[in-house]
């Protein structure tokens, strides 16, 4: 899925080594804003990031939505203030064989900066420091790649925020009914040489609320497709709505297979829960554990 790396300023410095969860927890953004140790953007950074992706989104009519689309979620402003985002991705496909992937995750959204925990046992960890991926203990048996999945439900769930960065192309296409409501349908597309992949995605947006109603997206992760391509087309639903620090968010999703007839077969059922922001996360956080496997290759 859709790394935004190269386009994102990696602004932090290192902090000091603590109890990653209690450094995480009863810490306002007020009293976190002023210690350079903890993983939260200056005021001022933001109201310049902020700024510049206003004026980059009103170019087209499709960043004119998507930016209309933040607002309806929360704002952006607000996305970037309140610090790293925690939550729970309970990702379970459906059917016999297919590997559930369910950890507690914490996002940097500044930088794109992710770590993991399983959801049944939390001392096996994953995640990505913006240059490599890495998994803990060394040795441990993943269901999923570390540097596929690290970043993939942050994405997900991240919509439409993390589309307000550069290297994305909006185009607004014709409107279409989804599910008995007029909806906004607006494609985005990634530059040459941003990210691991080069995927797509189809954001449905409601025309009277611009919430955010269902994307349809490929997966092309370098590790997957080498030679180039990418996975068939799925549609994703974003169903229910929580609202946290004045961000809202779904609830959970569910995935079906696309094709030229449309919505297709049910493949995946996913919940978010347990979503907080943890603005008392420390930059150190995020660096490589140690005693870590650090990925060398895209497939291991």
């Amino acid at each position: 899925m859709k790394f935004l790396l190269a386009i994102i300023p990696v602004l932090l410095f290192i902090g000091c080594s603590t109890n990653p969860e209690k450094s995480q927890d009863d810490v306002s953004v007020s009293s976190a804003i002023h210690d350079p140790s903890r993983s939260l953007p200056h005021p001022d950074w933001v109201e310049e990031r902020v700024s510049k992706a206003k004026e980059r989104l009103a170019g087209s009519e499709g960043g004119k939505l998507v930016w209309k689309s933040i607002q309806s979620h929360g704002g952006l402003k607000a996305w970037y203030n309140n610090g790293p985002l925690y939550f729970r991705f309970n990702y379970r496909p459906l059917g016999p064989g297919n590997k559930v992937r369910d950890t507690y995750q914490t996002v940097d959204t500044w930088s794109s900066l992710a770590r993991h925990q399983l959801a049944d046992n939390q001392t096996i960890e994953y995640g990505w420091d913006g240059q490599q991926a890495w998994k803990n203990p060394a040795d441990a048996k993943l269901a999923i790649n570390p540097r596929f999945w690290s970043l993939t439900p942050y994405f997900f769930i991240g919509l439409p925020f993390v589309l307000g960065d550069e290297g994305v192309t909006l185009t607004q296409e014709e409107n279409i009914q989804y599910e008995g409501a007029d909806h906004f349908i607006v494609r985005a597309n990634y530059g040459e040489n941003v990210g691991d992949a080069s995927d797509y995605y189809v954001l449905y947006i409601n025309a009277e609320t611009y919430r955010l109603a269902a994307i349809r997206y490929v997966v092309s992760f370098k590790g997957f497709y080498p030679d180039g391509g990418h996975g068939a087309e799925k549609l994703m639903s974003y169903e229910g709505a929580q609202t946290i620090n004045g961000i809202t968010f779904p609830e959970k999703h569910r995935t079906y297979k696309w094709s030229d007839e449309g919505q297709g077969e049910h493949v995946t059922d996913i919940a978010v829960t347990d979503v907080a922001f943890k603005p008392g996360t420390l930059k150190r956080y995020f660096e490589v554990p140690e005693g870590s496997y650090v990925m060398k290759t895209y497939m291991e």
